[in-house]
């Protein structure tokens, strides 16, 4: 955990004291953004995918990626951006990552995942970038194509949906992230919240994609055989 910062919300003045999360990196060491004590924050007006990450280095494999950019919910109801030190926009993609087949990275082996509570969709999105990062997918970002539901990631050689709605995944939702990803030569997981009708856990099965449930806690539970081997090999 980094050190706690003292910061003041730019619309109601409030005083707050902050410490950033930390996150798993591959090699199994925590990693926070470092703070900016001399930094303001920043009410967020509008959502945009590519700010709300930061790149940051882990101090010990010195690898670097992309992390939630840290933010803060105000009793007000703005919701802050933390400031982070050293940011200078350069790209995780500019580290040396070790690239096996299809595009992925050999990593070391893998500790356990570690979850993310989730509470609101945006968590539900997060936790599936985490755990893809986990399994070894290299450049998460957010899709070119908009899936017909929820969010869609994609990832060298992959694409993801992420469906954070209380909705159970239905056929047509996955046969339609398999066309998107087999017009891409990519492969496909599919992550939902509210599990899937039985149509589409068949369907999947025939079509060869990974099926996951995201429960509340954060851990991304295997609905399939797909997934199952997935989850444990990860991306090699």
């Amino acid at each position: 955990m980094s050190e706690s910062v003292s910061l003041r919300c730019p619309a109601c003045r409030r005083e707050h004291l902050y410490a950033a999360p930390s996150y798993p990196c591959v090699c199994g060491a925590p990693v926070s953004p470092p703070l900016d004590p001399h930094g303001a924050p920043t009410a967020i007006a509008h959502r945009v995918w590519d700010e709300a990450w930061v790149a940051v280095r882990c101090s010990v494999c010195g690898r670097r990626d992309e992390w939630p950019r840290p933010e803060l919910g105000c009793a007000c109801g703005t919701v802050l951006w933390i400031p982070v030190a050293g940011e200078d926009g350069e790209s995780p993609q500019e580290a040396e990552p070790v690239v096996g087949t299809a595009g992925r990275t050999t990593t070391p082996p893998r500790r356990a995942f570690q979850p993310i509570t989730i509470r609101t969709a945006r968590d539900a999105v997060t936790v599936a970038a985490l755990y893809l990062r986990w399994l070894g997918f290299q450049d998460i970002r957010r899709a070119d194509q908009r899936p017909p539901a929820g969010i869609g990631l994609a990832a060298r050689g992959l694409l993801a949906q992420v469906d954070p709605t209380v909705r159970p995944a239905s056929l047509r939702d996955v046969e339609c992230l398999w066309l998107t990803a087999m017009t891409e030569s990519a492969d496909c997981v599919y992550f939902s919240l509210a599990g899937y009708a039985p149509d589409a856990r068949a369907r999947a099965d025939s079509l060869g994609v990974p099926l996951f449930v995201l429960d509340l806690t954060g851990t991304p539970q295997p609905v399939n055989t797909l997934a199952d081997e997935l989850d444990g090999t990860g991306a090699a």
